[in-house]
């Protein structure tokens, strides 16, 4: 009897998104908004009428826009730039034109007078009912008449729904292992004999090729790499004000001096590869959402410990690895939340360190049970952490979380893997628990930089 093929909304090509810095949810989002906004105008044949767009910014994205960069990210995406193709070397130069010039080229091609003061607005006091990260976009003709209006939402992880809750170029597709919880995942492994890591293949080949999975995996790990060694060399102050010296390089340089005498000389390196590009990120490089870009360091730095420190490393024990870390973000994604203004930043640092310890644990050949247990673990010692960063950037204390995230992701591999897998508080019982956790948690600690270590009195030069 033919098994039955069911839905299963969220792809590992969406889990992991090539994209910039500082945030998926500031940046890479409201870009993708405002190109949807755009192209909707065109496809209704509007876009040669429209002569102003205004767009209203809510919630954590009117708090800490500024420092995510969520004024320059939609500029980008009306002028049709999308996360993954943007150059970041010539951002500042294409804004710079724009807001010389007080105007901006729709989609590249409808050109239009913009004032930011007058069109590009922060509503500090308002809230969309749906989620914090809420964006309204309306365009109006020489007469001041409304050509369109919509409502986005950016959920976190670059994803963005719409106001009837559509998610934007989502690939809602039937898959002959469809799971809705990790227990489902776990039955499925020991009835079909199947790893993690194969089951969620076989969904994917629903709607790629399998060269194309493949083929995916190497970009997004070369993406990652590259961020990673272009972080190690790149010295500096951060911008947004706060004068943050970037460390990875003179750390890198440090360990490099001292050799390998340390037991835990590998970890030292661990730290380093995920403030690199955490570094990266917060200066609006090349990253890869895994599953944000608030946490894009924790899966990096675990994959680059297992191909550096790990002599048994290979080319399928990274595929295993980002296809198992997939499945477990899209737990998250299906189950709770990654949006830190949702949450806190369980759902991003904490997710990520879940994913990359069952993902290391798949590379290093766990069993099903065992990478269970050590994404629950990555998630049971991250519950309940606020999402503060002071002065709205992606800087303190995001970058040294991100390492304390990916050390603690291998810890959670390692106690993992000492033990058969039994355990007392199970996947879905720890995902159910943060989620529940962060819709308890005031909003002042959620993206917002009112409460925490965002309240600080530090000085901004």
């Amino acid at each position: 009897m033919p098994r039955a093929w069911q839905m299963l909304n969220t792809s590992l090509f969406e889990i992991f998104k090539v994209g910039i810095g500082p945030s998926s949810s500031h940046t890479v989002g409201p870009m993708r908004a405002a190109g949807q906004f755009v192209r909707g105008l065109n496809n209704k044949g509007v876009l040669s009428q429209t002569k102003r767009v205004k767009v209203n910014l809510y919630g954590s994205l009117a708090l800490t826009g500024k420092g995510h960069g969520t004024d320059k990210a939609v500029l980008l995406g009306l002028c049709g730039e999308l996360p993954e193709s943007v150059d970041p070397d010539r951002i500042e130069l294409q804004l710079a034109e724009t807001r010389r010039n007080l105007a901006l080229s729709l989609l590249g091609q409808h050109r239009i007078f913009y004032d930011e003061e007058r069109d590009l607005l922060f509503c500090k006091e308002q809230v969309l009912p749906k989620h914090s990260n809420g964006m309204r976009f309306t365009g109006f003709d020489e007469t001041g008449r409304q050509l369109s209006e919509d409502t986005y939402y950016s959920i976190g992880g670059g994803f963005v729904v719409t106001d009837q809750d559509e998610t934007i170029a989502s690939n809602v597709i039937s898959v002959p292992f469809p799971f809705a919880n990790a227990a489902e995942l776990l039955e499925l492994a020991e009835r079909e004999n199947l790893p993690i890591w194969k089951i969620l293949l076989e969904n994917e080949k629903v709607a790629h090729a399998e060269e194309e999975i493949t083929s995916y995996i190497e970009r997004i790990w070369c993406t990652m790499r590259e961020c990673i060694h272009r972080g190690l060399r790149t010295e500096g102050i951060l911008p947004g004000g706060l004068k943050v010296r970037r460390r990875a390089p003179g750390l890198a340089q440090k360990l490099e001096r001292e050799g390998q005498n340390d037991p835990l000389h590998a970890m030292d390196w661990v730290n380093v590869y995920a403030m690199a590009v955490n570094e990266e990120n917060a200066a609006g490089g090349r990253v890869v959402t895994a599953p944000t870009n608030g946490a894009a360091g924790v899966i990096p730095a675990v994959a680059h410990y297992y191909e550096t420190f790990i002599d048994s490393a290979s080319k399928e024990g990274l595929f295993r690895f980002f296809l198992t870390a997939a499945a477990i973000g899209i737990l998250y994604k299906e189950n709770a939340s990654i949006s830190g203004a949702e949450v806190g930043c369980q759902g991003e640092v904490g997710v990520a360190c879940s994913m990359a310890a069952g993902g290391l644990a798949a590379a290093l050949g766990a069993s099903v049970q065992q990478i269970e247990y050590a994404a629950e673990i990555g998630m049971e010692h991250n519950l309940g952490m606020t999402c503060d960063p002071i002065g709205g950037l992606v800087q303190i204390p995001c970058i040294e979380r991100n390492a304390m995230g990916a050390v603690k992701a291998i810890n959670a591999c390692r106690i993992a893997m000492l033990e058969n897998g039994e355990h007392k508080v199970s996947l879905d019982d720890i995902i159910k628990t943060m989620y529940e956790t962060g819709r308890d948690m005031q909003s002042r600690y959620k993206e917002t930089s009112l409460a925490g270590l965002a309240s600080l009195n530090i000085i901004e030069c």
